[in-house]
């Protein structure tokens, strides 16, 4: 069986706007099938492969939109096993493309059955199949990646080794609380900031807004992972999705290839930012690449162009 060794991201400071805040972010999107879902995939599958629950020619089975299908469909191709995605409709033709090119199957529900349906059918599909199920949304081995891998590395590639707050998004959640984890072994008062895509409305003269599913990846209060009562000093963002679509174009014409929810955590982080002062060392995650999102509507150019210093629906 082939191992998998993941060389370190590059962590690199970003003013995107002359005076504006230096936010510090891990780009992710340079892994090798192009997401920070490399880190939980390697994880789990080395560890159970070391445990002796996964063999050569086994199944692996995960629910999954996208990021982790197609990180778990090329690390089984360089294991030598085989993997079912179960998915809801809706995920791009890039990703779907991406998962089949490298050996991976697809079963694909309507969009209407969610999350919750993906996830009882990947458990089903794995029980029939004898083979072994990743489980992102509550396998404890998908924080430990971030805490054992990312953070070391953002440790060691920081001034000082020293970060004042990490600010992501949440699907699994195991991105913020790996992180957060590992990050404030160095600095116990490293703060966790948590942001949700929302879309605003008026209602009755009240403006009001509800999560957005327009930023991929992002899920709403699904994950087991993520339990706010446990990460103490949770910070909790909601940032507009035409702002956060908005700050990925800019990122994009700045020269990172990234999707929506590396605007949604960078819009976020310069909100944290704005709290904390210039001196905070503010650390966020730029989680995968543009190219699986030509289909959808970061590419549309015409569309709004909501950007990085707008207003943003910060609660």
């Amino acid at each position: 069986m082939l191992k998998i060794n993941l060389p370190p991201t590059p962590l690199i400071p970003i003013q995107l706007e002359p005076g504006s805040p230096t936010i510090w972010a891990k780009l992710e999107f340079l892994n090798p099938s192009g997401s920070a879902k490399d880190r939980i995939a390697r994880h789990i599958l080395m560890k159970a492969y070391r445990q002796g629950r996964l063999e050569p020619g086994d199944w692996v089975v995960e629910a999954s939109s996208g990021s982790t299908a197609i990180a778990l469909a090329m690390a089984c191709a360089g294991m030598n096993l085989r993997f079912l995605a179960v998915l809801p409709e809706g995920a791009s033709q890039e990703r779907l493309l991406t998962i089949r090119a490298y050996g991976g199957e697809i079963l694909t529900l309507p969009r209407e059955a969610g999350m919750g349906a993906a996830v009882a059918r990947a458990e089903e599909e794995a029980r029939q199949r004898g083979g072994f199920a990743t489980r992102q949304f509550e396998n404890p081995d998908n924080c430990e990646a971030h805490q054992i891998f990312t953070a070391a590395e953002v440790l060691t590639q920081i001034p000082d080794g020293k970060v004042d707050a990490i600010v992501s998004g949440v699907g699994t959640g195991g991105t913020l609380v790996g992180l957060w984890q590992g990050c404030r072994q160095q600095n116990p008062a490293c703060q966790p900031w948590a942001c949700r895509p929302v879309t605003l409305s008026r209602e009755l003269e009240i403006e009001c807004c509800s999560f957005s599913a327009r930023i991929p990846g992002v899920l709403d209060g699904f994950s087991s992972l993520y339990q706010p009562h446990k990460l103490p000093g949770l910070h909790q963002l909601e940032i507009e999705d035409r702002l956060a679509l908005g700050t990925a174009r800019r990122l994009i014409r700045r020269g990172f290839p990234v999707g929506p929810s590396s605007g949604l955590n960078f819009a976020a982080a310069l909100l944290a930012a704005a709290e904390l002062g210039d001196k905070a060392q503010i650390v966020t995650v730029f989680p995968d690449r543009m190219e699986r999102y030509f289909s959808t509507e970061l590419f549309n150019l015409e569309g709004d162009l909501a950007v990085a210093g707008s207003a943003p629906a910060g609660r």
